[in-house]
């Protein structure tokens, strides 16, 4: 007993003194994210239509999903000093410091010209309100099978982009916007 004394009391000098400190701190990215801030695209164009755009929120990002009924299309991210309306170039305005163009391969209409996506409100696509990343989420119009939004965000921020399969026949093409650098 009297040794585990000595050594409990030699234990807690050391740590008391400095001499055991623990290792030096990670410098990995935030979240463990290796994303960046320029143009990610797909080329690829397959007759898919969209159908539902919808956000989230996570620990370290947030998320815009935009569901396909096929597979998803290809695409194009990229940071703009102003999102644009497809076909026309009009300005959109869209609430942030940053500005993603978001450009998806596929229609909101279907071979017949019937409506697969009709949102209720064009200016709030979504309710961002108490997102740490978005600003705001606005239709940029659909034309010549190309549809965009325009995704405002706090600043300019490292994003991702990729495709989830299904539901079903469906896909998703997913927007991860970090909260942080």
């Amino acid at each position: 007993m009297k040794k585990f004394r000595v050594w409990f009391v030699a234990v807690l000098l050391a740590v008391g003194m400095g001499l055991v400190a623990p290792g030096p701190a990670s410098a990995d990215p935030y979240c463990g994210q290796v994303w960046g801030s320029l143009v990610k695209a797909d080329p690829a164009m397959i007759e898919s239509e969209v159908v539902n755009v919808r956000t989230g929120q996570h620990y370290c990002f947030d998320r815009v999903v935009i569901d396909l009924n096929g597979p998803v299309a290809g695409y194009t991210v990229r940071y703009v000093p102003q999102v644009t309306q497809d076909g026309s170039g009009f300005g959109v305005p869209v609430r942030g410091l940053a500005f993603l163009q978001v450009t998806v391969n596929s229609p909101v209409y279907d071979g017949s010209g019937n409506a697969t996506y009709n949102p209720a409100d064009k200016n709030e696509l979504t309710n961002v309100g108490d997102y740490q990343t978005f600003r705001q989420l606005a239709w940029a119009g659909s034309f010549e099978g190309y549809s965009s939004l325009g995704l405002g965000v706090r600043a300019r921020l490292p994003f991702r982009v990729f495709s989830l399969a299904g539901p079903d026949a469906g896909s998703r093409l997913v927007i991860d916007v970090a909260h942080f650098w």
